[in-house]
């Protein structure tokens, strides 16, 4: 049997784009070998339409955000799962100083519909120190990503597009008419592996900036749930009395394991945030497959015009992986040109160097 696309690694942005590339009429395979601490069973799945300490709007967030939207809806309805988590995010102000930083810069209307409110002063609450006031951002959600990929294994599963095996680049043999990986043969290959990207033999010049990340859930007396909090870390419910905390960036010491140091941080962070006591129930930790410039890598090897790479979305996978995942599939059918902004080209020069 030839398939249209063999594709390594079911990840979130690997399970995303085999979903669009099937849905599309291609036929695929997936390998995978599914990893507990993976960057996408380990994440909060927060979609954020603004982001980092300044909270500029995110690259593409006008169109990443309703496409988003609408693709975990659609799946919802497809699986008859409840995974997908619209709720404002309140961003709380640490001090007068930010307070005042943020009325100048929202004067203008760069930041559109994603800015429900501007909030100077909150109501005293026995919960929350939120008396600076904040931003109450809409258009955010948050994504139960576990849940996300068991829908959708089990979806490929069904139609028997899904192996779980570990990828041997020893057996993987390229020719100018297609790849054969073992008794396997397909027009073209995409690599979706996360972190392991750094090392793959095909791609490792690109410039991957893998963190670690680290969460904490925790058991507290919070009644209110309406909004998901960000104050340093975001603060979500993900149950009655529970909630996930979130989450550190760690470029120095890049594995999956939790640490003290790692709870410390988000501890003393949430104490800022968090007026009740908490006791914490899990903590979890993994590789973000982040990049240099902030843009995800995708695109074909420029040596290989059948071997593909679709990742580096850090920890913005949720948000970006449904467009970026249609976008792809229309560039390998020939009907649109692959955004320069993700393009892996725009690191040929390290490729060359590469092979010097």
């Amino acid at each position: 049997m030839k398939y249209d696309y063999l594709l390594v690694g079911h990840g979130l942005a690997g399970s995303i784009l085999a979903h669009t590339l099937a849905a599309a009429g291609h036929k695929i395979l997936v390998l995978d070998q599914p990893q507990a601490n993976a960057a996408s069973r380990v994440a909060a799945g927060l979609m954020n339409p603004l982001a980092g300490k300044r909270l500029a709007k995110s690259w593409l967030a006008d169109t990443l955000v309703p496409f988003a939207t609408h693709f975990y809806q659609e799946l919802e309805q497809v699986t008859g799962q409840t995974f997908f988590h619209s709720q404002p995010i309140l961003k709380l102000f640490s001090s007068i100083e930010e307070q005042n930083n943020w009325m100048g810069k929202s004067a203008g209307n760069q930041y559109g519909e994603f800015v429900k409110e501007v909030l100077t002063a909150l109501p005293a609450s026995a919960e929350i120190k939120q008396e600076q006031g904040g931003i109450i951002i809409d258009k955010g959600a948050y994504v139960d990503v576990n849940l996300l990929l068991t829908c959708l294994e089990k979806i490929r599963r069904e139609k028997d597009e899904i192996r779980t095996e570990t990828f041997r680049f020893s057996d993987l043999h390229i020719q100018n008419s297609g790849i054969q990986y073992q008794n396997m043969a397909a027009k073209e290959i995409i690599f979706c592996e996360g972190y392991q990207g750094a090392t793959n033999p095909f791609f490792g010049w690109l410039p991957f900036s893998l963190n670690k990340g680290e969460i904490l859930d925790i058991e507290t007396d919070i009644v209110a749930n309406e909004y998901i909090y960000n104050k340093a870390v975001y603060v979500l419910s993900i149950g009655e009395k529970q909630w996930r905390i979130g989450a550190t960036y760690n470029w120095r010491q890049v594995d999956d394991f939790i640490s003290s140091e790692g709870r410390q941080e988000l501890e003393i962070k949430l104490k800022n945030l968090l007026k009740l006591p908490f006791t914490v129930i899990n903590q979890k930790a993994g590789i973000r497959p982040a990049v240099r410039d902030r843009r995800p890598l995708i695109g074909t090897h420029p040596k290989h015009p059948n071997v593909h790479l679709f990742n580096g979305m850090g920890s913005k996978g949720v948000m970006m992986a449904p467009y970026l995942a249609h976008h792809f599939e229309q560039v390998l059918s020939r009907k649109e040109e692959l955004n320069p902004e993700v393009n892996i080209l725009r690191y040929l020069a390290l490729y060359q160097e590469h092979k010097l």
